[in-house]
């Protein structure tokens, strides 16, 4: 009888759709079946706003693996603790357990919509200056500008200012893998500090690339993926 490919509950960045695990998807292979959580694009979009989500999707797919991108880290590690018999495996991919830059704390004045419209804009000159009409994730991103209102990610990003998830961090026994991008400069090496203070056990593997190396490395991230998923199956039987 064929081993049942292991359930990959897959939670978004900070834009909170599917269309930067487009490549991750197509990559990975038939061990792993993937689950995409996407949040809505309007509404309150804090931590507690959307857990709801995260926790329905876990709970529908006991045996998961659960993988926590950037602004989802913190519900990645929070399901897994609220769930531990349906949570197979937590990833935490170029993410955090607290506010990944201590300036944010201090900055809520400046996280409004119109504020971080203006920061989109100034962040969409080079990509659009520097990448041809055609690439992938210049066209991936106007879909998601389109898509996702500025409001909406300033809601988020203040939820990023307050969050901490150290305490379910420690309440989470399952294995822990980390896919760093090599030159993120958006999450930096001081958070995957803190994530291997509180659990030591940490596996950590290295991406090609910045803050989207799991979109840029894609068929290295699914190589990760079906490793880490391999061995935590066979730690189970």
């Amino acid at each position: 009888m064929a081993t049942p490919p292991v359930p990959l509950v897959l939670l978004p960045g900070m834009d909170g759709t599917e269309i930067l695990f487009g490549p991750l998807l197509a990559h990975l292979p038939p061990s792993l079946a993937p689950h995409v959580v996407t949040y809505p694009s309007t509404g309150p979009n804090g931590y507690d706003d959307v857990y709801p989500l995260v926790h329905a999707a876990v709970a529908a797919h006991p045996g998961c693996i659960v993988l926590g991108w950037s602004f989802s880290g913190p519900l990645a590690v929070r399901v897994a603790a609220a769930l531990p018999t349906h949570v197979r495996g937590v990833v935490l991919a170029a993410s955090f357990v607290q506010a990944p830059m201590a300036w944010l704390r201090w900055t809520g004045p400046l996280l409004q919509p119109s504020t971080v419209i203006a920061a989109r804009v100034l962040r969409r000159l080079p990509l659009w200056l520097g990448r041809p009409a055609h690439d992938p994730l210049r066209r991936d991103k106007a879909r998601i500008w389109q898509r996702v209102p500025g409001r909406t990610l300033a809601a988020r990003a203040r939820a990023i200012r307050t969050v901490d998830a150290s305490t379910q961090l420690q309440q989470v026994r399952q294995p822990l893998l980390y896919l760093a991008g090599a030159d993120d400069r958006v999450v930096r090496p001081h958070n995957l500090a803190t994530i291997r203070r509180l659990r030591p056990d940490t596996q950590v593997a290295t991406l090609p690339g910045g803050h989207f190396a799991l979109y840029s490395a894609a068929p290295a991230a699914a190589v990760q993926l079906a490793e880490f998923a391999a061995a935590t199956a066979a730690r189970e039987a």
